[in-house]
């Protein structure tokens, strides 16, 4: 890599860590030091490539999904831990998006891989079906039953996201469902 291409990845990582971190910490079940290091292989495989890279970002982004799909898929799986942590700083929105974030970053951790990477991708990045579908190789079917039976595991594990209401919800439901049905 020439000195002009490293100092554009080096503002690239200074600029869009933080983002790429939290996109990375969803798709990680919550587990800060595994999004660390989700984050830290992505950008150790997009440096190799840098000088060939059109829209840096984007290409971050399905590496960094891609390598969270190739550790649901060892035949080893790690055991995830679900660890209930306050967020490690506010935002605006006060109080309630902070029980929020800690509500939604439990039941996220609770999902599998796959459903996670599926409500992050759909959700998180407002990704069309049909790019989900392609970033992690399956079809737009797949994504649409996955999308399903993870809302609906969402909404099992978390209740208390429908007291939050729908608005507050972070997650809007797939087409011909409402928005926050519970039923005991």
């Amino acid at each position: 890599m020439d000195a002009e291409s490293q100092e554009r990845f080096r503002e690239f990582v200074e600029s869009r860590s933080g983002a790429l971190l939290r996109t990375a910490v969803l798709l990680s079940g919550g587990d800060r030091h595994a999004a660390e290091d989700l984050l830290q292989t992505a950008l150790v495989k997009v440096a190799d490539r840098w000088s060939r890279v059109d829209e840096p970002e984007a290409y971050v982004r399905q590496v960094l999904y891609r390598q969270q799909v190739g550790r649901w898929r060892l035949k080893w799986p790690r055991r995830e831990v679900a660890v209930a942590e306050p967020p490690e700083r506010a935002d605006d929105g006060g109080e309630g998006a902070a029980e929020l974030r800690v509500v939604m970053r439990g039941a996220l951790a609770r999902l599998t891989a796959r459903q996670r990477a599926v409500l992050v991708l759909r959700y998180f990045e407002d990704l069309p079906e049909a790019d989900v579908a392609r970033i992690l190789g399956c079809s737009v079917g797949t994504v649409r039953s996955t999308t399903h039976r993870s809302l609906a595991r969402l909404r099992a594990l978390a209740p208390e996201l429908a007291a939050l209401g729908p608005a507050t919800a972070g997650i809007a439901p797939p087409r011909g469902i409402s928005p926050v049905e519970v039923r005991p």
